[in-house]
């Protein structure tokens, strides 16, 4: 496994401490979030997932705890936006470049607005996927919004 992919030259690139957790990926995992927070003993809530998003139809991407669900009305509106929806699987592998159960917020192709759950100022560390399955990087929520130029709001539903 590549311990160096777009997600970490990026958070090297910006100055964020990171550390990363590799894991053996289960594609077969009915939630691969939750999946990945066993691998690495870490509490799901713990876990963030990276969901890319059409808000008013124009690509977003959205963090939330792999614990919960993502409130589309809630994801919305902290994008300043009438209505969200999942972005296909296809759709999101060629904005970001990445595969999907890979996809980090980090290095995407395109840069596109970003929201974390709230939650993620009330840990330590939170882990996100550092670019490929299989590998999440463990950093700050703040150092994430920070790298992202992201904002903080309740997404969960």
């Amino acid at each position: 496994m590549a311990r160096s992919t777009r997600a970490t030259k990026m958070l090297e690139k910006v100055g964020v401490a990171f550390d990363l957790h590799a894991y053996d990926y289960d594609p077969s995992a009915e939630s691969i979030g939750l999946a990945a927070a066993a691998a690495i003993g870490a509490d799901p809530g713990q876990v963030f997932k990276t969901l890319m998003v059409l808000a008013d139809g124009k690509s977003a991407c959205v963090i939330a705890p792999s614990s919960g669900e993502v409130s589309m009305k809630k994801a919305a509106a902290a994008l300043g936006a009438k209505s969200a929806a999942m972005m296909k699987p296809a759709d999101a592998e060629r904005l970001t470049g990445y595969k999907i159960g890979g996809i980090s917020p980090f290095g995407q192709m395109r840069k596109v607005p970003v929201v974390i759950d709230e939650t993620a100022i009330l840990w330590d560390a939170i882990y996100i996927n550092g670019g490929q399955r299989g590998l999440q990087v463990r950093l700050t929520g703040e150092d994430a919004r920070q790298a992202l130029d992201a904002k903080f709001a309740d997404i969960s539903s």
